[in-house]
């Protein structure tokens, strides 16, 4: 968890906002959008009378970190927000036919996503207003075969994505979440996204009388045998007919009981599930913290934080009849996935995003 203050929040965007070379600012914030009660984004229980003034952005932040488990969550969440604005969305295998005035959208592979308005006064040539963040956090993903097996427990193996601050996930309480590939009734391939919210997983770091230099030499963790979540207890023997049923469609390299709770949450058979692409999340709601509330205590700030506030200045910008009126350009958020490991592949890479 970090901790970033409202003022920088709200200070964030001007930060984009300021190299554009138009005076008027055309992509301002608008603080006035939607009503919450600080009480119920507060950590605690305590009244929150202290906080100087009602900030919308603010809640609407919270509810999108908090919506924003994975990066494929967070592509979802953008993309709910900017069909709501009156953005339409476009095919990549389709041509195009863009309208000055028009507003528009297309995601890439769940987890990318790029929105545009384009100027009423537009002319080929004229250029873009672009702001570029990223859908992704560092965290833990579960790898292609996590099930482990020791000591009569059932653990799943890890693998580190990004750079993360990896001694920070001991002793939370996490769960998973991402994509699932399910077959559908007709055969096909239906691609869902799953969010297991109870604490399903723990990290435990051993008791001080089985490390007694940790004090004094560090906390040294060796990623790949200590860094392993711990899951279930090991079950007693199944019949051999019950366990063929809850492995086949994983080819063992699940645990049946995590496939269980994927398929419960789902609503599918375990046989449906085609494969899966999870990750490992805190279940730790973000919030507000600090004696005023002056705080907010949330994970995947990095790189939420840009992620909302681009969405949010774009939004804002082009809401009104008229916004677009006077704009002789493209104004464009993209919201791009991988960039905490800098892979530049086909479907999410960002350079071959904007050549195409």
């Amino acid at each position: 968890m970090a901790a970033i203050s409202r003022a920088q929040l709200l200070h964030h965007p001007s930060t984009f906002f300021s190299r554009l070379p138009y005076s008027h600012s055309p992509f301002s914030i608008n603080t006035r959008r939607r009503k919450f009660s600080f009480s119920s984004l507060s950590c605690t229980s305590a009244s929150a009378s202290s906080a100087s003034t009602n900030l919308p952005i603010v809640g609407d932040l919270l509810n999108y970190l908090n919506e924003s488990w994975t990066q494929f969550h967070a592509t979802a969440e953008a993309k709910r927000q900017v069909i709501a604005a009156g953005f339409h969305l476009l095919s990549e295998n389709d041509e195009w036919d863009l309208k000055p005035g028009g507003r528009y959208f297309f995601t890439r592979n769940m987890s990318c996503l790029v929105a545009f308005a384009v100027g009423e006064n537009y002319i080929v040539g004229n250029g873009f207003h672009v702001i570029a963040a990223h859908t992704d956090s560092p965290c833990l993903k579960l790898k292609p075969k996590s099930a482990s097996l020791k000591s009569n427990y059932l653990m799943l193996n890890v693998q580190t994505y990004g750079g993360g601050l990896w001694h920070t996930w001991f002793d939370r309480d996490l769960s998973v979440a991402g994509r699932v590939i399910v077959r559908a009734s007709d055969g096909s391939f239906v691609h869902k996204l799953v969010k297991i919210k109870r604490p399903l997983l723990r990290v435990p770091t051993l008791a001080i009388h089985l490390d007694r230099t940790v004090n004094t030499d560090g906390f040294k963790p060796n990623l790949e045998t200590h860094l392993v979540p711990l899951l279930a207890t090991k079950p007693e023997e199944a019949p051999a007919e019950s366990k063929e049923q809850g492995t086949s469609s994983s080819k063992g390299a699940h645990h049946p009981v995590l496939m269980q709770i994927l398929s419960d949450e789902l609503g599918c058979d375990v046989d449906d599930i085609v494969n899966i692409e999870l990750n490992i999340c805190d279940t730790q709601p973000s919030c507000l913290g600090g004696a005023n509330n002056e705080f907010i205590f949330s994970g995947r700030l990095d790189n939420l934080a840009s992620s909302y506030c681009a969405l949010r200045a774009l939004v804002d910008s082009c809401g009104s009849p008229g916004d677009l009126s006077s704009e002789h350009a493209i104004r464009m958020v993209a919201l791009f996935d991988n960039e905490e490991v800098r892979i530049h592949i086909k479907e999410q890479g960002h350079q071959l995003c904007f050549r195409q």
